[in-house]
């Protein structure tokens, strides 16, 4: 179940919140019965590490965040072959 925050408009306390989707969102402060504001907080999901690219591919080594050899992305014109690509083939860079 998601965790929403709420923040009191009239004390400023933050509260956390465990709630389902259909369940309805609070309206009164649990500490001084104020109106509460729901807040928009950042994901708590991060992809970390060396190796891995917002399309989801890991380090090949190719220089291209697509796999060498997909969608003609392998080289491109103007490239040592393993070394990346122009961006011409395959859309990267």
């Amino acid at each position: 179940m998601p965790i929403y925050e709420y923040e009191c408009l009239q004390c400023k306390e933050v509260i956390e919140a465990v709630q389902k989707f259909s369940d309805a969102p609070m309206t009164t402060c649990p500490h001084c019965s104020g109106e509460l504001k729901k807040l928009i907080s950042s994901s708590s999901f991060l992809l970390k590490g060396g190796g891995w690219y917002a399309d989801g591919y890991s380090s090949s080594g190719s220089g291209c965040g697509k796999a060498a050899g997909k969608n003609g992305c392998g080289g491109g014109e103007g490239t040592k072959k393993g070394t990346g690509c122009s961006g011409s083939a395959c859309g990267c860079s």
